[in-house]
């Protein structure tokens, strides 16, 4: 059995992916080439390593524990790396950081533009997912830290208070719930909701737990940005769901106000997590820590 870096990480990258040809470009290699290796690990394993159909490809038993290995590995050799770094010039760490949408739209673009300015030689690959799916994609190594609304399971996952953020409502000035102090999820029902794109990790929570209560939210619009939500709000299109920081950031150019939510749900704080900062290479805890003390 004769495999080499290279083969592991785009094993790992094809399984990240879903498809030999996106693990391939991932991989920064052609599709033949990516095949040739796969099949070359599977010839001396002596075993299939991934089942193949029409929608991409999944991992066997084999597979499984290849996979298992290869993280290991590969986070082994990125741990030697970072450690190395400090004795040395022009080594390049990567990060890859998942985060929620409240995270990604208030509050990591400054902390992370600061810290690529004064970390040259550190990337990061940063992507938008559900809290939940954040949590299992740390615990099975997919990414390094990851950025979570308190309510998910983090069990066995190091974790460290990053941000309060609650969700609040968002009316119109001139909305008749501006009267209201407080309102819950269930008594909106019947409201026209702005919202945004399907896919958005936010817009699946508000939807969960709206699903949960045997209510089903109407939207007149979905947009990409929470600035965009809040400006259709501010015209008077409908009533929306967003982060409390981005209520009060667009609250006087938007023209609209918030009102306290209710549902448990609501009221939660980010953390960030990951498997545990002792095992990670020198250069993700160095973010970590940026990211931790970033005011």
């Amino acid at each position: 059995m004769r495999f080499d870096l290279t083969d592991l990480r785009l094993f790992l990258n094809i399984h990240e992916t879903g498809t030999i040809t996106k693990g391939a470009q991932r991989s920064h290699m052609t599709l033949a080439s990516a095949s040739e290796r796969v099949k070359g690990m599977e010839e001396s394993l002596g075993v299939a390593l991934l089942i193949r159909d029409r929608r991409g490809v999944q991992p066997t038993s084999a597979g499984r524990a290849l996979l298992h290995h290869a993280r290991s590995v590969l986070q082994q050799m990125d741990r030697m790396r970072g450690e190395l770094d400090q004795y040395g010039k022009g080594l390049k760490g990567h990060v890859r950081l998942l985060c929620n949408t409240a995270a990604l739209s208030e509050y990591l673009p400054d902390i992370l533009s600061d810290f690529l300015i004064q970390n040259p030689q550190i990337s990061i690959d940063l992507e938008e997912k559900m809290s939940y799916d954040i949590a299992d994609a740390i615990r099975t190594g997919i990414a390094d830290i990851g950025i979570v609304a308190d309510s998910v399971d983090l069990q066995g996952l190091e974790t460290h208070v990053f941000r309060p953020d609650p969700l609040v409502l968002i009316v119109a000035r001139d909305h008749k719930l501006t009267q209201r102090k407080s309102v819950s999820l269930t008594e909106l029902a019947g409201y026209e909701f702005v919202g945004l794109t399907e896919g958005s990790a936010l817009q699946d929570h508000i939807a969960h737990h709206a699903r949960r209560s045997g209510k089903q939210l109407g939207y007149r619009i979905r947009l990409r940005s929470i600035d965009a939500v809040c400006r259709m709000v501010g015209q008077g299109v409908g009533i929306a769901v967003v982060p409390r920081a981005g209520a009060v950031r667009c609250a006087k150019l938007a023209g609209i106000k918030h009102i306290a939510l209710t549902d448990s749900w609501a009221s939660r704080e980010l953390l960030l997590c990951l498997r545990s900062s002792d095992e990670l290479p020198v250069y993700v805890r160095q973010m970590m820590e940026f990211i931790l003390t970033a005011k």
